[in-house]
């Protein structure tokens, strides 16, 4: 990371404060950062925008104690504000530099005439921080920086777990890798790791469970610069996601659909856990994001009917003939990416849930219909929200006479995942250090039509 030096603090200030702003207004984190993919401080403004926005609903509450009329101020004065904040509780940088930067930046940001403002803000925020703090903690969704109402989803689904998990959203994820087992095994992989002078650790799984274990490097690196990933020896992939394949428990020799494969990684693995020996169709309704599987698929020397497609209308690409194995990894809320995706906390809503939760029983249902008598479908999500995981499945299960749900003991998971009504459970965090991931399992029992 190119750090600034002291004339250029108020830029990146600056331009960090228009990435949160832009955040603040409904872009993606991604969309909101792409604006300064020239910027000589690329890598500094993204570390402090995306450290902000992890942290902006415990930010928020302290600076605007500090407000007469919080709201009246210009939306980017506000944001500059809670990226000074963010500087002053979480960075080591020099305290009085902050507040000299902000000054200087809310020129940049053309309010100069709120420099006076800023600056008393950010020191009495200086001088008062430890109780200004405290009042917010006393709350654990402002605590956790997290909205209200997840939070409070959050910890009425998981009473004995959820503040953990909470908590465990704001901790950076470690990089975990996929080993390509056509190529290698983990404990091999672990060898060359040290080899080329990185350490990295075994996640096993539990007792009796298939699949082979993760590896997880003790500090992260540049994917490029993963030893063996280039040759597709490796891919990166979070350890809760790579129970997805074993589960689905797919054999050499089956047809196999993965209905919303992009960006490909549980369809590569797939491939590699049977050999590439399977008829595995990729489809996705985002054709762009195709691209992605392709490159994922070609850099691993694997092949896939890769297709443009909505698996709720099976008539623009199927042709009739069964799956013994499908892989439903639906679009859902995230809120088991949070570590990852911090701008999720700003920009999910309750009344989401509902119209994903709609959308998922829509996949469920035709997807299912593709399914073979006695084949298995694998119903998944990288949510921690039950209301987008086992009550999508008991919904789907009560009108459906022809499915019953496939035991899924969760001690057989990974260390730390927990048992549902339906399925299993996992949470951000945990023993595993995985993200969260809800798995449920459905076979069909007759033939049938829904």
């Amino acid at each position: 990371m190119r750090r600034p030096g002291s004339g250029q603090a108020a830029t990146v200030l600056a331009q960090a404060s228009r990435a949160v702003t832009a955040i603040l207004s409904g872009q993606t984190a991604d969309e909101a950062l792409s604006a300064f993919d020239a910027s000589p401080y690329r890598a500094s403004v993204r570390a402090i925008s995306l450290g902000t926005v992890r942290w902006y609903l415990r930010l928020k509450p302290a600076v605007e104690s500090l407000l007469a009329r919080p709201r009246t101020l210009p939306r980017e004065v506000r944001a500059l504000l809670a990226v000074a904040a963010h500087q002053l509780e979480y960075s080591r940088n020099a305290p009085q530099l902050t507040v000299h930067a902000a000054v200087d930046a809310v020129k940049i940001l053309r309010h100069k005439h709120a420099g006076g403002l800023i600056n008393a803000v950010l020191r009495r925020l200086l001088a008062d921080r430890q109780d200004i703090f405290a009042k917010v903690d006393r709350d654990p969704a402002r605590r956790t920086a997290h909205p209200r109402w997840l939070a409070d989803a959050l910890l009425g689904a998981w009473p004995l777990h959820g503040l953990r998990s909470l908590e465990a959203d704001n901790v950076h994820p470690p990089m975990t890798l996929r080993v390509n087992c056509m190529r290698c095994t983990p404990v091999d992989y672990l060898g060359a790791l040290a080899a080329a002078g990185t350490a990295g650790r075994l996640i096993e799984w539990g007792a009796d469970f298939a699949g082979p274990p993760a590896v997880v490097l003790d500090r992260p690196v540049p994917v490029a610069a993963v030893p063996g990933f280039p040759e597709g020896q490796v891919s990166v992939q979070d350890a809760g996601a790579q129970l997805a394949a074993p589960l689905l428990d797919a054999r050499p020799g089956m047809r196999v659909l993965d209905a919303c494969a992009a960006p490909g990684s549980k369809a590569a693995h797939l491939l590699e856990l049977t050999g590439g020996q399977v008829d595995l169709w990729a489809l996705d309704v985002d054709a762009g994001r195709l691209e992605r599987v392709r490159e994922n698929l070609s850099r691993l020397g694997l092949s896939a009917h890769v297709v443009a497609a909505d698996v709720r209308d099976p008539g623009t690409f199927w042709d009739g003939r069964p799956f013994e194995r499908i892989l439903v990894d639906a679009p859902c809320s995230g809120t088991g990416v949070i570590r990852r995706h911090p701008d999720i906390k700003l920009l999910r809503r309750p009344e989401d849930i509902p119209a994903l939760a709609a959308t998922q029983l829509e996949i469920l249902e035709a997807a299912f219909r593709m399914l073979a008598v006695g084949g298995r479908l694998l119903y998944s999500t990288c949510s921690v929200l039950p209301a987008e995981n086992e009550s999508v499945v008991e919904r789907f299960l009560a009108h459906s006479p022809h499915a019953r749900a496939i035991s899924l003991p969760a001690e057989r998971l990974a260390p730390g995942a927990l048992a549902c009504r339906m399925g299993a459970q996992l949470l951000c965090g945990g023993a595993a250090q995985t993200d969260g991931f809800y798995y449920a399992c459905l076979e069909k029992t007759t033939s049938g039509t829904m």
